[in-house]
């Protein structure tokens, strides 16, 4: 294993959550008169904190979201979660595979503490991760694509940037992590592989990463 520390996004790459939030994110800002496509919802915020959608909407409107916008799309979120939300396939076999392996490993995600903890819930990734392995970009306040999240991983975590390796799937994250001094493997399931170019290594199977990682 050629890194010490492992770091994992969490929507997309973990759980299968991207196609839920984007569905709801899309109808929602619809909804509230600024008309937005599935395919655009992913376009312009797949991967980032809730930050950049009301700095978005704000830049191209000139219009404020609702006060309440972000506890309305969460309640919508966590509601269809306990529907509809599974772990991305091959993601628990990978995790099982570090763990049994020794390797260090944790989640450095856009979303927030509850996001994460609902979603590991209703998957059952929540028995790999303890609250120590969990970081979110409200504990840096800048979201991706700064550095800030994954170096304040890295950090808590005790390893250095450059013995770190970060699996993303969004344009954002990956600028993140190369921001960050760390490798990237982008995850092309859901994003096309040019959008992740900035990545080291490209793969589109989650069962395919333990075998990428020992190479």
């Amino acid at each position: 294993m050629r890194y010490d520390l492992v770091v994992f996004d969490n929507d997309g790459v973990l759980v299968d959550s991207e196609p839920i939030s984007n569905r709801l994110l899309a109808g929602y800002l619809t909804e509230l008169g600024h008309p937005t496509s599935y395919e655009e919802s992913l376009r312009d915020y797949m991967g980032s904190a809730m930050h950049r959608v009301h700095d978005i909407v704000l830049e191209r409107t000139g219009r404020r979201l609702p006060e309440d916008f972000d506890d309305v799309f969460h309640g919508r979120v966590f509601a269809a979660f306990e529907r509809e939300l599974e772990p991305v396939p091959g993601a628990v076999g990978v995790l099982e595979k570090l763990a049994a392996d020794g390797v260090a490993y944790c989640v450095a995600s856009s979303g927030s503490h509850e996001r994460i903890r609902v979603g590991h819930r209703k998957t059952g990734l929540d028995r790999f991760f303890d609250d120590g392995r969990i970081f979110s970009s409200q504990d840096v306040g800048k979201g991706k694509p700064a550095p800030d999240l994954f170096l304040y991983a890295a950090e808590r975590m005790g390893v250095a940037p450059g013995r770190c390796v970060v699996v993303e799937d969004s344009p954002l994250g990956v600028e993140a992590a190369v921001a960050a001094g760390m490798d990237v493997y982008g995850f092309t399931a859901m994003t096309p592989a040019s959008r992740l170019a900035g990545a080291g290594r490209l793969f589109g199977d989650m069962a395919e990463l333990a075998d990428l990682l020992a190479d």
